[in-house]
């Protein structure tokens, strides 16, 4: 599996990173030991986790994923250092009151502490790469479509958060940043204050990409490439929707798989992953992926794989054996012809799961 740069730090990862949101909910321990183990063994060097993490977000299990990760480095100390780890700090709390006691913003102070609260779970004394996992400011994100200027309220400002975050990097504490759920505004701004201020420039962002949700290639694309930022694509399976498990079932049905998240977890069914546009395109996509002898995994990351727009896509897993699948069809690539199918649909489907 190649390896590509993040953006203009030196970090090298390879071509797939395996998340870990599942970690800590859907997988044990045991069992999350396991699959960081076949990870490695198959030639993964780049693992992301978040502070919020495992999902569904909820008090029971915040940190519970680093905790996990930082387990297993305990237990493998030579696996240190051949990884990549990345992991995010939480936005403002929005609801989420066991996060900074539901605080509405994200402060230099706030950045600093959870990221010190992360190296402990994590049993590390470095992060690869830090992340804010979703802006400060109003941004439309997670199934939200429109930018509302009335919603929008005083918060740090992206200058103090990029100070906050060159302090971890001065001390030593991470080697590179990133963001996630960021729009062309906050890329730029990061961006361009980072070099008028001499502050550490943003290497990735990490946003949904995937067949029911190509947003980034209406403008954010452009954005990243000019500014020389790597994407890490998350979702590539749209929370499943792309694997065909719920194509016969939908996803609250008698028969839809109990262990899938969206029929498991009311509250993501409730995000865009659960919207029925999303299941209906999910379904064209995935009948055009059987009519050219694929399962809809195989196109769904091939998809991903073979975009010009993504560095490296984040595979989440719950099993031994759906993490070989994703590994096994590394390099696989899809014909022009389908390719021009998928966008015939894209054309008329657009994106459901925005």
């Amino acid at each position: 599996m190649k390896k590509i740069q993040l953006g203009e730090s030196d970090l090298q990862v390879t071509s797939v990173c395996l998340g870990t949101m599942t970690f800590g909910e859907q997988v044990a321990e045991a069992q999350a030991h396991a699959i960081l183990d076949r990870a490695v063994e198959r030639g993964v060097n780049f693992i992301d986790t978040a502070e919020m993490y495992s999902v569904p977000a909820r008090a029971e299990t915040y940190g519970a994923t680093e905790t996990i990760l930082g387990n297993w480095l305990a237990h493998n100390p030579s696996a240190r250092s051949k990884v990549v780890l990345a992991t995010k700090v939480a936005g403002p709390a929005r609801g989420m009151g066991w996060i900074r006691n539901g605080s509405p913003d994200l402060t230099r102070a706030d950045i600093i502490d959870a990221c010190h609260g992360s190296l402990h779970r994590l049993r590390t004394e470095v992060i690869d790469l830090y992340q804010i996992h979703w802006p400060a400011r109003h941004v439309p994100a997670f199934g939200g479509v429109y930018f509302d200027p009335a919603k929008d309220l005083p918060v740090s400002s992206i200058h103090e958060q990029l100070e906050a975050l060159a302090t971890l990097v001065q001390q030593g504490k991470v080697r590179a940043i990133g963001l996630s759920n960021e729009t062309p505004y906050g890329v730029h701004e990061f961006v361009r204050l980072a070099e008028q201020h001499g502050l550490p420039r943003v290497a990735t962002v990490q946003n949904p990409y995937c067949l029911v949700n190509r947003t980034l290639e209406n403008g954010l694309d452009e954005t990243l490439h000019r500014l020389g930022v790597s994407l890490l694509a998350y979702s590539p399976l749209g929370f499943g929707l792309l694997t065909g498990k719920y194509d016969a079932s939908g996803t609250t049905g008698p028969d839809a798989p109990a262990e899938g998240r969206i029929a498991k977890f009311e509250s993501v069914r409730k995000q865009r992953w659960g919207r029925p546009e999303a299941l209906d395109a999910a379904r064209r996509y995935n009948a055009l992926a059987r009519a050219h002898g694929l399962t809809p995994t195989q196109m769904a990351l091939a998809f991903c794989h073979s975009k010009w727009q993504v560095a490296s896509t984040i595979i989440g897993v719950t099993s031994m054996a759906q993490l070989d699948e994703c590994l096994d069809l590394w390099g696989l690539t899809l014909p022009a012809e389908l390719l021009a199918e998928i966008d015939k649909i894209r054309w008329e489907l657009r994106d459901p799961a925005q």
